[in-house]
C-alpha cells in the first residue's frame, strides 16, 4: 500500500484473539510480539488507527504502551481515548450504570463459584474457559440477571458479559469514524469473535454505498468455531500473523 493510500485508510483492531492470544487469565494476556510497535508505526502513517475492544481503555493503554497516535475504544465503545489512555471519555448514557455493574460483579462472584469474574467498571464479564462445565449455568444466570436488572448481555469466546442497556457496539464505533471522515478511501477491521461482526457489517455498508471504498475484513482463525461466519476478505491463522500483515502494508 503506497503512502497516499495509507493516508486515506482507517485501520481498526480487536485485541483479544486478534492482537493477543486467548489465555486462561484475562489479566495476564499480552499482545503478540511486535504488535504495539507495528501499530505505533501504522498510526503515524495511516489516516486513522484504533483498537476497538471489550477491554477497558486503561488495560489497552498498558498493553500498547500508551501510544498517543493509537485511538483506544474500550468496552465496545462505551469509553474511548484519543491520547493513548491519558484522558478517558465515557459515553454519557452509560455512566449512570456503574453502580448496577458493581452490584452485578458482586452477585456473579457470590452466585457463580468457580467462574472467573472480570469487573471492568462499566461492564462485568463472567468467564468459564477454565470451567467449561459451568457454561450452561453462566449463560442462564446472565440472561436472568440482565432481564431482572435491566442490563444487556454480550456473548464472546467462553465468556458472557453484562453491560449497560445502551445501543453501542463495535459497528457504531466504525460507522462514527467513517461518517466523520468522508475523505477516507478505505477501511480495514481485524477481528476474531462475535463482537466483531457489527464492525464487519459497518465496513460492508460503506462499501455498498460507495463502490470505490475499499473495505477489508480480516478474520483471525478461532479454534472454537467460526463466529464471523465466513464474512472475512482475508483469513489469518493466528494473532502473531497480524503484525506481519501490518508491516507488509507499511512496506
Amino acid at each position: 500500500m503506497d503512502s497516499e493510500q495509507l493516508r486515506r485508510t482507517a485501520f481498526f483492531f480487536d485485541f483479544d484473539g486478534t492482537l493477543s492470544a486467548i489465555g486462561p487469565d484475562p489479566e495476564k494476556v499480552r499482545p503478540v510480539d511486535d504488535a504495539p510497535e507495528a501499530l505505533a508505526e501504522l498510526a503515524g502513517r495511516a489516516a486513522y488507527c484504533a483498537v476497538v475492544s471489550a477491554r477497558p481503555v486503561e488495560f489497552l493503554a498498558r498493553q500498547l504502551h500508551a501510544v498517543p497516535g493509537i485511538v483506544l475504544h474500550g468496552l465496545y465503545g462505551l469509553e474511548h481515548s484519543v491520547d493513548g489512555g491519558a484522558t478517558v471519555a465515557t459515553l454519557p448514557q452509560a455512566a449512570p450504570y456503574r453502580p448496577a455493574i458493581d452490584e452485578a460483579a458482586r452477585a456473579a462472584a457470590a452466585e457463580l463459584p468457580g467462574a472467573l469474574i472480570e469487573h471492568k467498571g462499566l461492564s462485568c464479564a463472567v468467564h468459564f474457559r477454565n470451567t467449561p462445565e459451568l457454561a450452561d449455568a453462566v449463560e442462564s444466570w446472565a440472561a436472568d440477571y440482565a432481564k431482572e436488572h435491566g442490563l444487556k448481555v454480550q456473548r464472546g469466546r467462553m465468556v458472557v458479559e453484562l453491560k449497560p442497556p445502551v445501543e453501542r457496539d463495535k459497528g457504531h464505533v466504525v460507522r462514527e469514524v467513517l461518517e466523520q471522515r468522508p475523505e477516507l478511501a478505505g477501511g480495514w477491521f481485524f477481528g476474531d469473535d462475535l463482537g466483531d461482526r457489527p464492525a464487519f457489517a459497518a465496513l460492508a455498508e460503506r462499501a455498498g454505498r460507495e463502490p470505490a471504498f475499499q473495505a477489508v475484513r480480516v478474520a483471525v482463525a478461532n479454534p472454537e468455531g467460526d463466529p464471523l461466519n465466513g464474512l472475512a476478505d482475508l483469513m489469518l491463522e493466528r494473532p502473531d500473523e497480524v503484525p506481519g500483515v501490518v508491516r507488509r502494508l507499511l512496506r
